[in-house]
């Protein structure tokens, strides 16, 4: 990967909506060139895919929580409980942790009370949980913006 992937991919973290014909003049090259680098950088899993960023108060989702969970230490617990994490739209980030605890949830939901009926009818029912402890974010100090991609 040169110099011009990786501006390409810096562009494209600020703006995944750039036109080609936008994109190739802030990299410094013509459309044509510029446009088989972001194939070839898609076709290759660099880019895995295009999102938009949405306001979590816009939609209901202004309560976030950090829940970190303790899982019995089998591999049929572990594999159930994060099959089972799958089906909860609530979860929007998941992460199995080396250590304690265990995995890492991040959750968004309307306020305290939906929190609160989250945990009550599904993290603490969810098979092999021996521990549920919540952290509720105060304040998003800074938000996901891309990898950095330089060297």
């Amino acid at each position: 990967m040169d110099r011009i992937d990786r501006d390409i991919l810096r562009e494209l973290q600020h703006d995944g909506r750039l036109s080609n014909q936008d994109l190739a003049q802030r990299v410094g090259l013509t459309p044509s060139p510029c446009m088989r680098r972001v194939r070839q950088l898609e076709q290759d899993g660099v880019i895995e895919g295009y999102r938009a960023i949405i306001n979590p108060e816009a939609v209901g989702r202004g309560f976030e929580v950090l829940v970190s969970i303790e899982v019995k230490r089998d591999r049929a617990a572990v594999e159930a409980f994060e099959a089972a994490l799958q089906d909860i739209p609530d979860v929007v980030e998941a992460y199995r942790l080396f250590g304690s605890p265990g995995c890492l949830l991040r959750i968004a939901v309307a306020d305290l009370q939906a929190y609160e009926r989250l945990w009550i009818e599904r993290l603490t029912t969810l098979s092999g949980v021996t521990e549920v402890n919540s952290q509720i974010i105060m304040k998003r100090v800074k938000a996901p913006r891309g990898l950095p991609v330089d060297g």
